[in-house]
């Protein structure tokens, strides 16, 4: 028995992964985030699994499901939205599980930052004006922000910024962001990415309240020069005599055939 913990994507019920698809299918117990992971993935459940949506349960109640499910010999698939490795609260099912010895496995979803930039149809990293992202958020009544952890320290670096669950947050972060990237930087509000009713806002930070009033929840925020840049660099990467493995040049390449 193994509880399969299964990043379902960022909304649309078709971006998920092969594996996470087919361990869904696979397994007789289903325990789903129902607020945000889409109902039409239960579809790929086994006809007769048992389908529980956690989103009102407690901890305790969630890790009583699994343990239940351990001592019946039933595997579990666990979905989690978007992708496991942020902002998903598994660290503290899987300390639980370990207690219990109860075996578990982790399979990675489409995170909400990758969804929002394909609906901008941006690449967030642009050769001379942005090489990083930052997963960030703002401090909320769940989570506390570590004090080094702040917005004006990250818009400091000039990176691109990916702000979650903070759109409540949005008057607060431009007034933090401006200082360091200026009025007339680039932003977008991404509601719903994915999802058949998705919204893309795009502004700047010194427009973007007034042009996103009414959303806020489930949007991300995306902050950074490379939104709105043309004038970059090509990347060496394709570049005729830039000497690669698979694409030798010059009479003394690195990487000779």
């Amino acid at each position: 028995m193994t509880v399969h913990f299964i990043g379902a994507g960022p909304g649309a019920a078709d971006l998920i992964t092969l594996r996470g698809r087919d361990l869904i299918a696979a397994c007789p117990v289903c325990l789903y985030a129902g607020s945000l992971v889409p109902e039409a993935l239960l579809s790929h459940c086994p006809p007769g699994a048992r389908i529980v949506n956690t989103a009102p349960l407690s901890l305790d109640q969630i890790i009583g499901e699994m343990a239940s499910a351990h001592a019946a010999g039933h595997d579990v698939a666990r979905l989690h939205s978007g992708d496991l490795s942020v902002w998903s609260a598994m660290g503290e099912q899987l300390r639980r599980l370990r207690v219990l010895d109860i075996p578990f496995e982790v399979t990675p979803g489409v995170p909400s930052f990758a969804a929002a930039a394909a609906a901008l149809q941006t690449e967030l990293t642009l050769p001379g004006i942005a090489q990083s992202v930052v997963l960030t958020r703002t401090p909320g009544r769940a989570s506390a922000m570590p004090p080094g952890e702040t917005l004006a320290a990250f818009a400091a670096t000039g990176a691109t910024l990916a702000i979650h669950l903070s759109i409540h947050a949005l008057s607060r972060s431009v007034a933090e962001l401006i200082p360091h990237y200026g009025p007339d930087c680039p932003v977008a509000v991404i509601w719903r990415a994915s999802w058949p009713d998705q919204r893309v806002i795009r502004s700047t930070l010194a427009g973007i309240e007034a042009e996103a009033e009414g959303i806020d929840r489930t949007a991300l925020i995306l902050v950074g020069p490379a939104l709105a840049a043309e004038g970059f660099d090509d990347s060496r990467l394709y570049a005729a005599d830039y000497d690669r493995r698979y694409r030798p040049t010059g009479a003394n390449p690195e990487f000779p055939e």
